[in-house]
């Protein structure tokens, strides 16, 4: 056995039949701005 993967499966993928999908994001990160106004006063 050879310890490479069978990439004979990947190989005969047919790409063009996957569903083309949006991606949204879920969990956006806070921006600068927003993290600034609530830091707590006396953090500066």
């Amino acid at each position: 056995m050879s310890d490479k993967p069978d990439r004979a499966e990947i190989e005969k993928f047919d790409k063009p039949k996957l569903k083309k999908t949006e991606t949204q994001e879920k969990n956006p990160l806070s921006s600068k701005e927003t993290i600034e106004e609530e830091k707590p006063a006396g953090e500066s």
